[in-house]
């Protein structure tokens, strides 16, 4: 028996849908004569049992085996391959981050850092490798204040004085070497491969190097690699070939680390560093150690949650955004609701507002992270919320966990194993290929993370977040991140692995994908589908994004929330472990994602 009931929801199509759902004949035509109905009427067809539940609307990719999640088909295709060999997560991880580094080079890396969350099954620990970038020696506070005391934005963000030491192949090989199973030269081998031989430039690729051609004027490297001659670019389906990248990776498979950081490679650097006035010298390389740090962990309705710690602000605030939504019905109130984004939102403006004071490289500032990951400190910032009407951001300023002591482009992937071994790895140049500039020689992408950092503290930068005193620019500091690579334990097994690209709002990303699967009960693809929304004081704007309905939208702006509709916030890689299978989910908001399972 057919009924009619009328609700609302933005479906998504997800390309990995179509390889689950596969209905017969029969259920095809009911299917398709609902579907029309739909259309027609303006009104959804359900059976007393419906055909799907709206938890559940997308179907994730399962396997059994092992699986990886990332933002490119190539290098999901090489991380799974690896496992199939009988490699661990931790070796699919590492094979990922070099081949993203030829094949998604707007964002995937050699010239960048990152963090990589890491759980070890056989030990049942887990930890954080920190390889995020450093500032050089010779660089200080007033690095990029021109000389009337404003902040020189060409200098920060596209100049060689933009560039931050690089950790990624310092942070890969360690996590090889320590954690992984498999040779680094086996690890290297599809970036060569890709590389060497060349791979067809897909619509993704083609637009993003029109969008970065200006970037990429000053140059003359990345523009010989990336476009034709006379700056014309290369068309969708043509062959890119980066024989100099191709010529790095093997160095690093001959050498290892060492060539980045004192052989061939750091020379080359240095050259292009000295002929066009950059900072990094041949010590700042040499002195580059990735750190191994303790993660951030919380916990959320049972669930153990843990994430980066400093230099990275989004596990501290992850977590503690979650302390406070703790006690709100929030199952109750309903995904999506007016009320519950009301009171997320409010929480939100609560932790951004901490970390424009509070949030800094532990090595050098006393970042309060026990008082802010306090349930204490949540219980006192509960308060702070009225749950019927907006606080004015102006209205807001940061709390003072301290009294309570001990007593966007980037790009993230997940991976689990058969073994019970789990990555979240993180990484990122800053902007969309960093600088724009190539080192000399090399074909490596130089970043422009030196941005992240407070060049006039109070001043907002790229991304429009304020940082204060503890992340002003130092010799040798870290500058902060909001990149938030999570793991999440179910009875103490893991359960979720998840995290985002999105500048700011990779946090908050990362906080709703978990919510989505906790609180609401959804499967990881329709918990990643879902709109989403983001704030983060200042400037003080509700940013949403399109599909979100109009009433709930109405109500919103009745509590006096300034409203931003955006388009595709975050894009997230994730997996979840249940019941003896593994799950998992690509976004769809950016073009190329391919999850794989075996």
């Amino acid at each position: 028996m057919l009924k009619f009931k009328n609700f609302n929801h933005q479906m998504i199509l997800h390309k990995t849908s179509l390889k689950i759902f596969r209905p017969t004949r029969k259920k095809r035509v009911i299917l398709s004569f609902c579907l029309s109905l739909s259309v027609i009427t303006g009104i959804s067809v359900t059976q007393a049992q419906p055909i799907y539940n709206r938890q559940h609307i997308f179907h994730p990719v399962i396997a059994r085996n092992g699986m990886v999640s990332s933002q490119e088909h190539y290098a999901t295709e090489a991380g799974l391959e690896v496992l199939k060999e009988g490699g661990n997560a931790i070796d699919a991880a590492v094979t990922i981050g070099f081949t993203l580094a030829v094949t998604l080079p707007r964002a995937g890396n050699l010239g960048g850092g990152g963090f990589m969350l890491v759980h070890l099954a056989k030990d049942n620990e887990t930890l954080a490798i920190d390889y995020r970038e450093k500032a050089p020696q010779a660089a200080n506070r007033d690095l990029f204040l021109d000389e009337n005391g404003e902040v020189d934005t060409e200098k920060s963000r596209f100049s060689y004085l933009a560039v931050g030491v690089p950790g990624t192949v310092a942070g890969l090989t360690m996590a090889l070497e320590k954690y992984g199973t498999i040779s680094l030269e086996r690890a290297l081998k599809p970036a060569i491969e890709l590389a060497e031989n060349g791979f067809p430039i897909s619509e993704d690729l083609y637009e993003s190097l029109i969008f970065a051609n200006r970037q990429m004027q000053a140059s003359p490297a990345s523009m010989t690699i990336f476009f034709k001659p006379r700056s014309v670019p290369y068309e969708v389906g043509n062959i890119l070939v980066q024989k100099d990248l191709a010529k790095s990776l093997k160095l690093l498979a001959k050498e290892g680390s060492r060539a980045f950081y004192q052989g061939a490679i750091a020379k080359a650097i240095v050259a292009d560093m000295e002929a066009n006035g950059g900072l990094i010298t041949k010590e700042d390389l040499a002195a580059y150690q990735p750190v191994i740090r303790e993660p951030i962990r919380g916990t959320y309705r049972g669930y153990e949650i843990y994430s980066m710690p400093p230099p990275s602000s989004g596990g501290i605030h992850l977590v503690q955004m979650l302390n406070v939504l703790e006690t709100f019905p929030i199952s109750k109130l309903g995904h999506n609701t007016a009320k519950n984004i009301h009171l997320m939102t409010e929480t939100m403006k609560l932790a951004y507002a901490d970390r424009s004071k509070f949030l800094g490289d532990s090595d050098f500032v006393p970042v309060p992270i026990t008082g802010l990951v306090s349930k204490k400190y949540a219980q006192e910032m509960r308060s702070k919320i009225n749950i019927e009407q907006a606080t004015a951001s102006q209205d807001l300023l940061p709390g003072n966990p301290n009294k309570f002591p001990e007593s966007n482009d980037t790009t993230h992937y997940s991976v689990m194993d058969k073994y019970g071994n789990v990555v979240a790895n993180t990484y990122t140049l800053n902007f969309s290929y960093g600088t724009g500039i190539t080192a000399a020689g090399t074909g490596i992408l130089l970043n422009n993370e030196m941005d992240d950092f407070s060049a006039q503290p109070g001043v907002p930068n790229a991304f429009g977040l304020t940082g204060g005193e503890f992340n002003a620019i130092e010799p040798e500091k870290r500058m902060l991140s909001s990149m938030t690579p999570t793991i999440v334990m179910k009875e103490g097994k893991p359960y979720l692995v998840t995290g985002s690209p999105g500048g700011s709002r990779i946090i908050t990303t990362v906080l709703q994908v978990i919510m989505n699967v906790i609180d609401h009960q959804m499967n990881i693809a329709t918990a990643t589908n879902a709109v989403r929304v983001h704030h983060q004081w200042l400037p003080d704007q509700l940013m949403i994004e399109n599909g979100l309905n109009g009433d709930t939208i109405r109500l919103l702006k009745e509590k006096g929330h300034q409203i931003s509709v955006r388009n595709a916030m975050g894009s997230t890689q994730s997996i979840i472990s249940v019941d003896k299978t593994f799950q998992g989910a690509s976004d769809p908001r950016r073009p190329g994602a391919l999850t794989l399972g075996y």
